[in-house]
């Protein structure tokens, strides 16, 4: 029998903390490994999964449009794309859609358009604002606006033009803000830097500074878009609306797509050869995307999705009632994370495993779950179950 892991260590770069597990085949929200082991996914591909594994209407339109026709370029138009730009403009109220093939890809895009309307519109202004604890991704244009530091010093000198202030500041936006300045970057919530919600009226502030100084507000939706939050995208729950949107992770159920929105009047400076991308928005992953996109706005799914966090949360804050080391729960709809009061989520990671959940370590004190949108109730009362059962152990073992 195949020892992957070593096979695994043999022939790839080791630049991934892996968890022991070799996934074989999932459905829904399970997940099984080559020894036959049952696990609840509340990873969920890292926010992707939001339909759960091998979703029926997702696989249908994968397998319908591979034998049509999986690729093109965009030398020539494309219906599905065209289909997918339509639905994804009239559902967000901006204007006009750009494709590529991951969340980094959308951020990059996300920083050269507004680079270019900074040198169009602002007598050259280039410099972004982000913040600290901000996961952007990692090539070398959203590694530099990414405000994590560990991240960060290996790949300096990094791009230049980026101003990293403290997360949910106003006041350190506006003292950061000068003439070079062009636009302000955040995640509605921060999701790698540990599931951080903004203060009450931020993202409202943070409109209302762009528009008082004529910035750009670039939503980075990367993790929070496509009902993960519980609205379709999570902007939608602060009353603001971004002048440009990166989307990426679950807008496609699992098959490597990224996006960018943006409003007319920024998404006409770029112009024909300023950017592309070989396979952004190939037919394939395009109606896997329109196939998720149905799927989470079909009438009365988001309402579900909203009743199952309510649940989860409900079960996760009486985890924390009876074990103090849990020290708070804190997300959105199917983006949530455990606090702990000591730097031990690498063991509770394990002692779920063992168990049959799989969870990730977000920050060394703290879990992420992000199960599918279409975890059942039993799901979430089995995942809390083994949750618990992982605690207890971890916390025997700190007591010893």
């Amino acid at each position: 029998m195949t020892d992957w892991i070593a096979e695994e260590r043999r022939y790839l770069f080791q630049n991934y903390g892996r968890q022991p597990v070799v996934i074989e085949r999932g459905q829904g929200t399970r997940a099984w490994d080559t020894d036959g082991n049952e696990y609840l996914d509340f990873v969920g591909g890292i926010a992707v999964n939001v339909l759960g594994h091998s979703h029926p209407s997702v696989v249908r339109a994968i397998a319908e449009q591979a034998e049509r026709v999986i690729h093109t370029s965009n030398l020539f138009y494309s219906i599905p794309m065209i289909q997918l730009a339509r639905e994804l403009v009239q559902r967000s109220g901006l204007d006009r859609a750009f494709f590529c093939n991951s969340g980094a890809e959308a951020v990059e895009a996300a920083i050269k358009l507004a680079r270019r309307w900074g040198h169009d519109r602002r007598a050259g202004a280039f410099e972004i604002i982000t913040t600290v604890d901000g996961f952007h991704g990692r090539t070398m244009g959203s590694l530099s606006a990414t405000g994590t530091t560990r991240y960060r010093e290996p790949f300096e000198p990094l791009v230049p033009g980026f101003r990293i202030v403290p997360w949910s500041d106003l006041d350190a936006v506006r003292s950061a803000t000068s003439d070079r300045t062009v636009a302000v970057m955040v995640e509605p919530i921060q999701g790698e830097g540990g599931v951080n919600l903004p203060a009450p009226g931020y993202l409202a502030g943070l409109r209302a500074w762009c528009d008082e100084r004529g910035l750009l507000l670039i939503l980075d939706e990367v993790q929070t878009g496509i009902g993960r939050t519980g609205t379709l995208f999570a902007f939608e729950q602060e009353g603001v609306k971004p002048d440009i949107m990166a989307l990426a992770k679950g807008l496609a159920g699992g098959v490597p797509i990224g996006a960018i929105l943006a409003r007319e009047e920024v998404a006409a400076h770029f112009v024909k050869g300023d950017h592309g991308s070989t396979f952004g928005g190939n037919p394939l992953a395009a109606a896997a995307a329109l196939a998720t996109l149905r799927e989470v706005t079909a009438p009365g799914f988001l309402e579900r999705v909203n009743e199952a966090s309510r649940r989860l949360v409900e079960r996760l804050q009486a985890i924390e009632d009876r074990h103090g080391l849990v020290t708070g729960i804190r997300g959105r709809g199917m983006l949530l994370a455990m606090g702990l009061a000591r730097d031990c989520s690498a063991d509770v990671v394990d002692e779920a495993r063992r168990r049959g959940l799989l969870i990730n370590n977000v920050r060394p004190n703290a879990v992420r779950l992000m199960p599918p949108l279409t975890v059942t109730d039993d799901e979430i009362e089995r995942a809390c179950d083994i949750l618990e059962a992982a605690i207890v152990a971890v916390e025997s073992q700190g007591s010893k």
